[in-house]
């Protein structure tokens, strides 16, 4: 009886021995502990960078997703292009009404100069005056208005030999073509409903306009003429071009430019009414060679040949009047 005795008791300790085991091991697969958290595994386990929906009004909701990235926003002043000085090829900072006349004068410049180019970098002049007090690199600064030749004169950028008048420049209101808003006479831009565009009163085309329509309404309108066209404005454009294309797109009924974009406009492309000159804005635009030139002798050159007869009649053709 001893031997099935212990035999029995043989068994019953392997058996307990066994369910043990087994116990243990499904403890371990099954526990709660967590195991230890390495940068790899977090970076693994990262939330994903969907944005919650939001309706419009609605405070964004908090959320630990990784930032998107956005696009900034457009600056108000216009980056300058990165340029590489050249003995050959100069960089003349050029005010955004020149554009209709800048191809031009750049190819008769280097055919009057051989192995010389102009290239150029049209703005508003604020925007051009940013970018040189910024560090730009420039040859040449043509500026529509004297108040920022003045102001980078002052600030030491140019050689203030060069700085001269080059050209002159009227307002004149432009319409689209088919005149969607009926317009005949600057009574009419006060009309109820009427769009128009002007230039934001730092460029300065937008300062003629302002100094305009106040010359006007005290001639020959009155002051709530001249709250009402300032009410139709629907736009205030940081270069004159941006003006025209406005109204070329029909996305206004008139706007404020200068005369000679009207004039380099194709045939067509818009109506005008002009501005008496006794109330109009004779804008001066003025060039100037700047210090920081490594082509003094090519950036001269090109100021000479702007000031020559052949440049003049140039600016003329184009709806610039010459310096009186």
């Amino acid at each position: 009886m001893n031997k099935p005795s212990r035999f029995n008791r043989f068994i019953l300790v392997s058996i307990v021995s066994a369910l043990l085991a087994i116990t243990m091991l499904l403890s371990g697969c099954t526990s709660s502990q967590p195991s230890p958290v390495t940068p790899e595994t977090t970076a693994a386990i990262q939330p994903t960078t969907t944005m919650p929906l939001q309706t419009a009004g609605s405070t964004p909701a908090i959320t630990t997703a990784m930032p998107l990235t956005t696009t900034a926003a457009s600056p108000t002043t216009t980056l300058a292009p990165t340029y590489t000085p050249s003995e050959k090829t100069l960089i003349v900072y050029t005010a955004a009404s020149l554009k209709g006349v800048s191809t031009k004068l750049g190819t008769q410049f280097s055919a009057a100069y051989p192995g010389h180019s102009a290239v150029f970098n049209l703005d508003g002049t604020q925007a051009l005056k940013t970018q040189v007090e910024n560090g730009a690199y420039a040859d040449v600064f043509i500026s529509a208005s004297n108040t920022y030749t003045n102001t980078l004169k002052g600030e030491g950028y140019f050689i203030n030999s060069t700085v001269k008048p080059l050209t002159t420049n009227y307002l004149i209101v432009i319409l689209p073509s088919d005149n969607p808003g009926k317009i005949l006479t600057l009574a009419d831009l006060a009309k109820s409903g009427v769009k128009i565009a002007m230039e934001d009163k730092s460029v300065p085309a937008g300062t003629a306009t302002y100094a305009v329509l106040a010359n006007l309404a005290k001639s020959t309108y009155n002051q709530d003429w001249n709250t009402s066209v300032f009410k139709n404005v629907v736009t205030y454009e940081t270069s004159e071009p941006g003006v025209a294309t406005k109204v070329s797109l029909g996305e206004v009924d008139a706007g404020f430019v200068y005369e000679s974009t009207f004039t380099a406009a194709p045939k067509d492309t818009y109506l005008a009414i002009t501005i008496p000159k006794a109330d109009n804005y004779l804008q001066t635009y003025t060039i100037g060679v700047l210090k920081q030139t490594r082509s003094t002798g090519a950036a001269q050159e090109f100021e000479d040949f702007m000031l020559s007869g052949a440049g003049q009649q140039m600016l003329k053709d184009y709806g610039f009047r010459p310096v009186s």
